[in-house]
């Protein structure tokens, strides 16, 4: 019987000798060799080897025809679809094997495609041919772009509104759009009274960053729109967008008096509270018993509530005497206390009076870790001064203190200023960094730990010599800066640490 073993292991093929050079070849539709093939038909006749890109210089963006613009990095995916996209009519009779870059200089303005493709010749014979396309880099300016160097080309505005009688608010807000860049979008900045408009060429723009004001800040938005121009043959119409964002009349280190339905949900809380922090939520202490609570924004819109008196009518005290209290009786359903705080029975005068009326005012302070007698703090005279709040209309005349005391003063504020060897940036509309609201803002920055932490800080020039620009400088943390400030030890920083 015969075996698989004894049949013949391989076979050999017939071979043709080629029709025009008269070398053996494997038998083929053309009967032909590869070489004289390629010599007689050119597979890539009527495919362009070069050919133009067009490049917004502001933007950076890739025409993709016929009217969009992508954004594309060198030798990315997006670039070469775009770059197949300008020969996409050529490449139709013939099928796309593979394509890649050939390096250039990036530079040089030049981008270079390697291309290979097959196609069918002489009734069944498929031919592979690569051939490399070089494209030129032109600049031209995007429709979007044109309209933002006209100035005055806008689709939506985001109108941030906050209506007190300091910005330190309005600051921070300024350091987080920096810190997350939410301005580079932005058309145009336009100052009011109350706030800043932000300009945009697209709604969607527009919608993305008022989310995130609402996200940074306990605000709330209205939006409006009104009717430009209407095509009613295609039924389309051009709106502009108006979102107005309302910011809480309440800042930093102002006194609000709460309402008393709000107060008790708040763990039954005095209503008269100090704002220490305005982040996402606003962050309130009682005075009198260290309670911490946190509204947000939902909270703050349900039961609204206003300052009885801001940083602007801050007076100067001299701390008399001072007592810690240790064991004071808490009330029923009180809530989270501040453990970084000490409640004390505190004495002062004002620094105007001293000498000359030796009448002290008692109140209740949360300053007690850092008053001791000789001590400046800053503090508000409710006693002598005349306010407008419905809320403390409502309160018992007993319960309102004649004084709150707020902060501590550090050393001399012209003395801190010069050894200041940080700063911050600015945007565009806001250029004056030397007037006092805005170095009050920085001086929270140093006493406050959970108030910087969202802020990006950089090295000032006029302290530390530098040849990069603001720009290129590496953010560094406002701890780091502080070591070199010759203030006191207990600044850090109001017994935030």
């Amino acid at each position: 019987m015969e075996t698989m073993s004894e049949m013949p292991s391989t076979q050999t093929m017939d071979t043709i000798l080629c029709c025009d050079c008269g070398i053996p070849i494997q038998p083929n539709p053309s009967n032909t060799c590869v070489d004289c093939l390629r010599s007689r038909v050119d597979i890539t006749d009527g495919i362009p080897k070069s050919g133009n890109l067009l490049m917004c210089r502001n933007c950076e963006r890739y025409h993709s025809p016929p009217n969009a613009w992508t954004k594309a990095a060198l030798e990315s995916r997006e670039l070469l679809a775009i770059c197949l996209k300008r020969l996409k009519s050529t490449l139709s009779k013939v099928r796309l094997v593979d394509a890649a870059f050939v390096w250039t200089e990036p530079h040089s303005k030049r981008i270079k495609v390697k291309i290979a493709i097959q196609k069918e010749v002489d009734g069944g014979t498929f031919l592979q041919q690569t051939f490399v396309v070089e494209f030129v880099i032109h600049n031209h300016m995007c429709n979007d772009c044109h309209r933002i160097e006209a100035k005055d080309f806008w689709n939506s505005v985001v109108q941030a509104r906050q209506k007190t009688t300091h910005k330190k608010t309005f600051y921070y807000l300024e350091q987080i759009i920096l810190k997350h860049k939410m301005h580079s979008t932005c058309t145009k900045l336009s100052e009011n009274p109350n706030g800043l408009d932000f300009f945009y060429s697209s709604k969607q723009d527009a919608r993305k960053f008022t989310d995130f004001l609402m996200s940074m800040l306990p605000c709330r938005y209205q939006s409006a729109q009104q009717l430009i121009s209407h095509d009613v043959h295609t039924s389309t119409y051009n709106y502009k967008t108006t979102f107005s964002v309302e910011i809480p009349p309440v800042c930093k280190d102002d006194i609000v008096c709460l309402p008393k339905k709000l107060a008790q949900q708040l763990g039954n809380m005095d209503q008269l509270a100090l704002c220490i922090r305005v982040t996402n939520c606003i962050h309130l202490i009682d005075f009198k018993t260290l309670q911490l609570c946190e509204v947000n924004g939902t909270a703050y819109w349900r039961n609204p509530f206003y300052s009885c008196s801001s940083s602007k009518n801050l007076i100067q005290y001299i701390v008399m005497e001072i007592e810690p209290i240790h064991n004071r009786q808490q009330k029923s359903g009180e809530g989270a206390k501040s453990h970084k705080h000490l409640l004390a029975d505190c004495w002062v005068v004002k620094a105007s009076e001293l000498g000359i009326n030796e009448d002290y005012v008692h109140t209740v302070t949360h300053l007690g870790h850092l008053l001791n007698p000789g001590d400046t703090v800053l503090g508000y005279d409710l006693r002598n001064s005349n306010q407008s709040n419905v809320e403390l209309d409502k309160m018992k005349e007993q319960d309102v203190p004649d004084v709150i005391l707020v902060k501590k003063v550090f050393g001399d504020k012209q003395r801190r200023r010069r050894r200041r060897n940080w700063k911050l940036r600015r945007l565009a509309t806001n250029t004056a960094s030397d007037d006092e609201s805005f170095v009050g803002f920085m001086e929270d920055l140093e006493e406050d730990k959970e108030f910087r932490k969202n802020v990006d800080v950089y090295v000032d020039r006029s302290h530390v010599p530098t040849d990069t620009d603001d720009e290129s400088m590496p953010k560094i943390t406002l701890q780091e800066m502080l070591e070199d400030l010759t203030i006191e030890d207990d600044v850090d920083m109001a017994g935030n640490e």
